[in-house]
């Protein structure tokens, strides 16, 4: 089994950094690889056992998550891979937000453990380390848009 674990510190407040991952069909609002996502059977996007589909905008690959647990108070969130057209089995993430204090920035942690072809482990553990990343560079600016905004 993989294991990949990213941390960034953002340049927003805990609260402001929340409001825009907490949104488990919010991925193409801030992230840079996908380009459509929806929750099946119209379920609320943060309803334990919701199933996001989505895919990305290279390759139209898609992968469907389903929401394991979602924490605003822990400022946490866990899904699983139920079904996607690259080979990640067993795929478990967990995404969690930590403010810190003396700077009024976020610590953000996110980290995946799966299994894939030996082959392709390179490639996967790549992808999964940009996703992360690219999502954390992404909700700062997202945040940091709707607080220029709001003023």
């Amino acid at each position: 089994m993989l294991r990949v674990y990213v941390s960034a510190v953002m340049d927003v407040t805990i609260d402001e950094a929340w409001s825009v991952l907490r949104d488990f069909n919010a991925l193409p609002v801030y992230h840079r690889f996908f380009k459509e996502s929806y929750i099946e059977d119209d379920w609320p996007a943060d309803r334990i056992g919701c199933v996001r589909n989505f895919r990305t905008k290279e390759g139209d690959d898609y992968i469907r998550e389903k929401l394991l647990s979602l924490s605003d108070r822990e400022h946490l969130c866990c899904y699983t891979t139920i079904e996607a057209s690259v080979p990640l089995w067993n795929y478990v993430s967990e995404m969690r937000l930590r403010p810190v204090t003396e700077s009024q920035q976020t610590f953000g942690e996110w980290w995946a453990e799966f299994d894939t072809p030996p082959d392709q482990e390179t490639d996967l553990v790549a992808r999964v380390t940009d996703t992360f990343r690219f999502a954390f560079e992404g909700a700062a600016e997202v945040a940091k848009a709707r607080r220029r905004s709001a003023s």
